[in-house]
């Protein structure tokens, strides 16, 4: 069993993202849902977009970096999307992380301020054609890390993980979910 953080996208804390997370719990881990924007959620990826960039995005990574703050050493951060701020900045500052993974989302290297920890492993998922998507940032980190692999689903959706959302692929994610728990079991 993992003590996993996962990391909500941009249009808030949805159900489909408390879905992901209660699939996680199904298989043994303790999995904590923070909400970054205070119970808003939004209809569109633009206005969570508009709604983070309000807030600002060091604030909403703050928050992440609040909501672990009691939380046990060993820990696996899941970032969807937005969520792949608060995971990767806690990743590359907090002792005691075990793994990463992200999931349509990267924040490029260079904009993380610190090298990326070279015993923490990284997980990257995303689809190939997505418009929002990270694919070449998370080309770029995976590239220079010994423990790391990149994923790419066949599709186009960005929050493909979100079975709430319009663009939620089921296949997709089920695969997605079998290499995340091993992962996790690993980690």
């Amino acid at each position: 069993m993992s003590e996993v953080v996962l990391f909500h996208h941009a249009q808030g804390l949805t159900a489909g993202v408390r879905s992901l997370a209660e699939r996680l719990r199904d298989a043994g881990h303790r999995v904590h849902t923070p909400d970054l924007y205070d119970g808003r959620t939004f209809a569109t990826l633009d206005d969570g977009i508009a709604f983070a960039r309000a807030t600002g995005f060091e604030e909403v990574a703050a928050r992440g970096v609040r909501a672990v703050e009691g939380l046990p050493g060993d820990l696996v951060l899941v970032g969807v999307s937005l969520g792949a701020v608060p995971a990767e900045g806690i990743a590359v500052t907090r002792p005691g992380v075990s793994g990463v993974v992200l999931i349509s989302g990267v924040v490029p290297p260079a904009a993380l301020g610190r090298p990326w920890p070279d015993d923490l492993a990284v997980q990257v998922h995303a689809m190939r054609d997505d418009p929002d998507g990270d694919v070449e940032e998370a080309r770029q980190l995976v590239a220079g890390l010994g423990s790391a692999e990149l994923f790419l689903y066949d599709g186009d959706a960005h929050l493909f993980v979100d079975d709430s959302l319009p663009g939620h692929d089921p296949a997709a994610t089920q695969v997605l979910l079998e290499r995340v728990l091993a992962f996790t079991a690993d980690h």
